[in-house]
């Protein structure tokens, strides 16, 4: 009870769950504004989220012209990629950072080769990407190996930095191994199939010569069976691979002799004994057919067909006219 007389009651009479008109109020803007956040967007609470901080940024001495370079930085990065203009602007960026290097004392003075037999020396540092401007600081070995693999001569490199200003460049080619036939295009190639070069010059005239799809990459295994039997290899015009499967032997004559798939070597044995007895590559036959391990098929020529028929004509004539057989 107080002074006046009055008993002391709380707000809210015992037993009774209804707030006041105060905690009505502000219950009622506590849940408006749960309501209105549960309305924006993830995008307009991130804004709102972060206004604050962009605000305290711009207010700081200097935060406008950051922001604004920021922009400004943006565009132009944006218009350089949009544009094609990265290459050119990245080509410039290099030419600066490689005059501030050789300013420095890092130029590339000197480069040492080795290795090298067809390829010249303007060629390699061309495909290496070396000029007169380069600088051995920020030479990339690695670039410079890849972009010379990719010539078809060059079977490995190794590029060597020699502060403060040389090169070492060595260089393992790729030598010519035969000359490859497919489609009536003739192409010289490597022992591993890679192609040299789509034209043949006179200095790789006297290479071996392969026809037919595949013989490429299986060249290096059946010249070098050839090989061991040099008196066939001498007289051998062209191998000619048959279905990717087996070889044929076109020899300079014009005599074709059928090889089996398997047991090359036992073939190519069993012609020089043959060619040594009989001497059957400078015979009038045009086929020599030796797939079959227990026997040896002759095909004759055309030639030598039509002399035996004209010669069987003339001893039917002479016949009918009772004259000596």
């Amino acid at each position: 009870m107080d002074g006046r007389g009055r008993l002391a009651q709380p707000l809210n009479p015992i037993g009774s769950s209804e707030p006041t008109g105060l905690a009505v109020a502000v219950l009622s803007r506590r849940h408006g504004s749960r309501r209105a956040d549960a309305r924006l967007t993830r995008t307009e609470r991130l804004f709102e989220r972060h206004g604050a901080l962009l605000r305290k940024v711009w207010l700081t001495r200097g935060g406008g012209y950051a922001a604004a370079a920021l922009i400004v930085i943006a565009s132009i990065g944006y218009g350089i990629v949009k544009g094609g203009h990265l290459e050119p602007v990245d080509a410039a960026f290099k030419s600066m950072r490689d005059s501030a290097a050789n300013a420095a004392g890092f130029r590339i003075a000197g480069v040492a080769f080795s290795g090298h037999e067809n390829l010249n020396r303007e060629e390699i540092l061309t495909r290496a990407g070396i000029s007169g401007t380069s600088s051995l600081l920020f030479f990339d070995v690695a670039d410079a190996r890849k972009r010379l693999m990719k010539d078809p001569r060059v079977a490995d490199a190794t590029i060597l930095k020699l502060y403060p200003d040389r090169l070492q460049i060595t260089i393992t080619e790729r030598r010519p191994f035969a000359l490859w036939q497919k489609d009536k295009n003739v192409n010289v190639i490597a022992a591993d199939g890679v192609v040299l070069e789509h034209y043949v010059s006179r200095a790789f005239v006297e290479l071996p010569f392969v026809v037919g799809k595949g013989a490429d990459k299986q060249a290096k295994d059946f010249l070098a069976l050839l090989n061991r039997y040099p008196d066939v290899r001498n007289n051998v015009r062209a191998s000619i691979l048959i279905a990717e499967r087996r070889w044929n032997l076109r020899l300079k004559n014009g005599l074709d002799v059928k090889l089996p798939e398997t047991d090359v070597d036992r073939a190519l044995e069993r012609l020089a004994s043959l060619d040594r007895e009989l001497q059957l590559t400078s015979r009038d036959i045009s086929v020599l057919d030796l797939r079959l391990p227990d026997r040896v098929t002759v095909q004759m020529s055309d030639a030598l067909v039509q002399a035996r028929e004209a010669a069987a004509k003339d001893k039917t004539k002479q016949t009918k006219k009772g004259g000596p057989v």
